[in-house]
C-alpha cells in the first residue's frame, strides 16, 4: 500500500527537525542506555517513537531540499 502525502515546505528547513526540548530527551533516554542502564518500558517505547519521528523529519527536509534544488 502506498499514501501520498502533500506538504507545504515552509521557507525554513530547520524547522524539519525535532524542537529542543524533543530532542534534549531523546539524548537523555539514549545516554541512559547507552550508560548501561535499563530503560522502562515506557521509556523505550517513548524513545523508539522518538527516534523513529526524527527519522520521518530527517527524510522530509531530504526530500524538500531536493524538490527545492530542481524547482531553483
Amino acid at each position: 500500500m502506498s499514501v501520498f502525502l502533500e506538504i507545504e515546505v515552509p521557507e525554513d528547513m530547520e524547522r524539519f527537525c525535532l524542537p529542543a526540548g524533543v530532542q534534549h530527551r531523546l539524548q537523555e533516554l539514549l545516554d541512559k542506555q547507552d550508560g548501561g542502564q535499563s530503560l522502562t518500558g515506557d521509556e523505550r517505547r517513548e524513545a523508539e517513537g522518538l527516534a523513529n519521528l526524527a527519522d520521518l523529519l530527517s527524510l522530509l527536509r531530504l526530500r524538500a531540499e531536493r524538490v527545492s534544488a530542481r524547482a531553483g
